[in-house]
């Protein structure tokens, strides 16, 4: 069986979309079952650092696996982790430990699912289509994931959280089996034998650490996605507060709604940054995104705590910024790896990432709880601390010094 690419990118791009639409229900429902389960601030930290957590110690076997096993077959697996994750977490969760165990089932699901997904349309593009193609399955799964905030939030009104994440299972088989009938088999192209002493076997990243223009895009990477995941997991909750504690009672735009809002934002900015890569040069982009990200993320748990609408504008603000180089950074990595090695290259890229995504829920749980509880100082520092870390990796980006892509104008 053929497939024309345009055609395979529809197809992976409508899966990650129905893998993803639960992806947002933990976080949009974080205030009411933190109340439910009287859990801690670190706690609910745990139960949404392990998701990230989960995916960086499996990413590295299930991507990698790619350079040698058909994408298509680790894709599967990924996605039958993700329907048995929020299956079992809408069925079975009762607390703390089944949460954070179900969560970690979803997590190795989307270890095998988001890079493999971007594996299976990186094989079959040029060069110059890469950004792009990178971009448009980046814009499916930010889309997707930004609507699931709203989603989780409607659902569980109206049907109650546990409906909402057994719905969301449903939708991750739409996704298996849409791709297990429409895309193709292919096997990996032929690896290159290894010269003595350099590397070369399948779990070696020696070469891929060694290939500075995209590792370097990885380490930025890191951080990013340690800011994303800290501001997508404790977004509503920081708004929840606000509203909280300046006595904010208008309805208009709800904690989950804003935080949707946001997301859909950022996938446009996404897209908007690559471009703008393409066109002035991707490691002026980065630069720039890091620079506007240590700033806002040292005042807007500050500023933000003093008004709901002014948190509002501030945190929608800061989310576009997050996104910006989202896309850059992925289709940096993917576009300067060697072609034998892009599986292992995305799967350090990923790992790295989703360090970074472990660890930034957690940063934000233990300053709160370190501070004393909820408080507009506390919010302050546990932005300040996702600030510091940012400002940590604008160092390292400029001292690697990487390339841009061949498609990019400018380099």
């Amino acid at each position: 069986m053929t497939i024309s690419g345009g055609r395979l990118v529809a197809i992976v791009c409508t899966a990650q979309i129905f893998v993803q639409l639960g992806a947002g229900f933990w976080p949009a429902l974080l205030p009411q079952m933190m109340q439910l389960w009287q859990l801690t601030n670190s706690e609910a930290g745990w139960i949404t650092a392990i998701f990230f957590g989960a995916y960086m110690v499996s990413v590295p076997v299930l991507v990698t696996l790619t350079d040698r096993v058909d994408a298509k077959k680790v894709y599967l697996f990924g996605v039958a982790c993700t329907v048995a994750g929020h299956l079992l977490f809408g069925l079975a969760a009762e607390g703390f430990w089944s949460a954070f165990a179900t969560r970690a089932l979803a997590g190795l699901g989307w270890a095998g699912t988001y890079m493999t997904g971007l594996k299976l349309l990186a094989d079959q593009v040029d060069q110059k289509m890469m950004s792009r193609a990178v971009t448009g399955h980046a814009a499916s799964i930010g889309i997707s994931g930004a609507a699931s905030f709203l989603l989780g939030d409607l659902l569980a009104d109206r049907f109650g959280w546990r409906s909402a994440f057994t719905i969301s299972a449903a939708t991750a088989l739409i996704a298996w089996l849409s791709v297990a009938l429409a895309v193709p088999t292919r096997h990996p192209p032929p690896r290159a034998a290894a010269h003595k002493g350099t590397g070369g076997g399948l779990f070696d990243f020696r070469p891929v650490v060694r290939n500075t223009s995209a590792f370097a895009y990885s380490v930025v990477y890191c951080v990013h996605t340690l800011e994303m995941s800290a501001l997508r997991g404790w977004g509503v909750a920081f708004l929840a507060f606000v509203a909280s504690y300046t006595g904010f009672a208008d309805a208009t735009l709800s904690p989950a709604l804003v935080v949707t809002i946001l997301a859909l934002l950022g996938t446009l900015t996404s897209i908007v940054g690559n471009e703008a890569s393409i066109r002035f040069g991707r490691p002026r982009l980065v630069i720039a995104a890091l620079v506007l990200s240590v700033l806002f993320a040292a005042g807007v748990g500050f500023l933000g705590a003093t008004h709901y609408w002014l948190a509002v504008v501030l945190l929608v603000a800061y989310g576009m910024i997050v996104w910006l180089d989202s896309s850059s950074l992925t289709a940096g990595a993917a576009g300067n790896a060697e072609p034998a090695r892009r599986g292992a290259t995305l799967a350090v890229h990923s790992t790295l990432g989703y360090a970074g995504g472990f660890v930034g829920p957690l940063i934000v749980g233990w300053t709160l709880d370190l501070a004393g509880g909820a408080s507009p100082m506390a919010w302050g520092l546990a932005f300040l601390a996702v600030a510091a870390i940012m400002l940590l990796g604008l160092a390292a980006f400029v001292a690697l010094r990487p390339s841009g892509l061949a498609g990019d104008r400018r380099t």
